[in-house]
């Protein structure tokens, strides 16, 4: 896995009760990346799924189950 630097600015403040505390920011930015990343797939997905519902919305549930039987026994 290769990897890249990424920075942001934060108040000195700040950085000093890192220093202080003993925390280290690499890991909980990358968690907190990781967690918003994550967050934008899952409401990317619910929307392809709405869009998705709606296309499909006029297909019986009778004619759903009828496809998805089919595909089981491999017709």
């Amino acid at each position: 896995m290769s990897y890249v630097t990424v920075s942001a600015k934060i108040p000195r403040k700040l950085k000093e009760l890192l220093d202080k505390y003993g925390i280290k920011p690499g890991p909980i930015i990358r968690r907190a990346l990781e967690e918003e990343v994550k967050r934008r797939i899952l409401i990317e997905i619910e929307e392809k799924a709405k869009e998705l519902s709606k296309k499909v919305s006029h297909i019986s549930d009778e004619e759903i189950a009828r496809i998805i039987r089919e595909d089981r026994e491999g017709r």
